[in-house]
């Protein structure tokens, strides 16, 4: 019991923190943000599309990715613990619950701290082609949308890669990655159609959470674009449901993994 008290999640996340620069789970996601930004930056930079909407289809863009990325990135955090030692960091810790909380909370920020640099940098070169037209505000809320729906992935993920292994937390998340895709009509369809498709009613898909970053995210750009022409209710309407279910389900999908690895037990290879 004292050693449980020891451990608090704050130690337990410096100790994360630590470990960080030495894994390449950093320059994997600063290539990301790199790639990303200055290959779809430069595309809408040159192109005649409508750079609201080429802001918007972008960051459905990032959104739909998030669950693969969780898949991936969750998969080769947890093969590092395995081969470290089995696991040992984690299952031997004082308090399970703080050191997979750490562990959860470092890979969220890193995907945060990738998708701000990834909008921002996208952002730069469309203004340093002329072409930025929407508010800075409309970005941060893209980012804390993309951010908040992506932190239930990374609990998912993080779940199947310490149960199954890596290949299955990626399978998973590639296939959470096409249903994000669908929900908002296929890569660009807004774009193609000047719709607001994050806003706009998606069915059953829309209730799926692999499909919430995409549209949380979408949500910010499309509040920019809906004060021009006249659809904000549409935006508020899906914003004032997609937002407290998200939160809710950020909520309990930390609260299941720390219950569900206070009692697992390490039984695969590192495969």
């Amino acid at each position: 019991m004292s050693g449980t008290m020891r451990m608090t999640f704050s130690s337990a996340l410096r100790a994360e923190l630590l470990k960080l620069p030495r894994s390449p789970l950093v320059v994997a996601h600063a290539a990301c943000a790199l790639a990303a930004g200055f290959a779809c930056g430069a595309y809408f930079s040159a192109t005649p599309w409508d750079p609201s909407f080429g802001t918007d289809a972008y960051v459905q863009f990032l959104g739909a990715l998030m669950p693969l990325m969780a898949g991936i990135a969750c998969g080769l955090s947890v093969d590092e613990e395995r081969r470290a030692g089995r696991l040992a960091n984690l299952l031997a810790a004082p308090s399970r619950r703080a050191a997979v909380l750490a562990k959860l909370a470092v890979l969220w920020i890193a995907a945060s701290l990738t998708l701000t640099a990834a909008i921002s940098l996208f952002s730069c070169i469309l203004a340093l082609a002329g072409r930025f037209t929407l508010p800075l505000s409309s970005l941060a809320l893209s980012a804390g949308g993309l951010a908040l729906g992506s932190l239930p992935l990374y609990a998912l993920s993080l779940a199947l890669s310490l149960r199954f292994g890596r290949n299955a937390s990626i399978a998973v998340g590639a296939a959470g990655m096409l249903v994000a895709f669908f929900s908002v009509g296929g890569l660009a369809h807004g774009l193609m159609t000047g719709s607001l498709t994050g806003a706009m009613p998606s069915g059953a898909l829309g209730a799926i959470p692999f499909c919430w970053a995409a549209r949380l995210g979408s949500l910010g750009v499309e509040s920019a674009i809906a004060s021009t022409v006249g659809c904000v209710g549409a935006v508020i309407g899906a914003a004032s449901w997609l937002v407290p279910a998200c939160t809710t389900l950020c909520a309990l999908a930390s609260a299941v993994l720390t219950a569900w690895f206070v009692r697992f037990e390490e039984g695969r290879g590192d495969a």
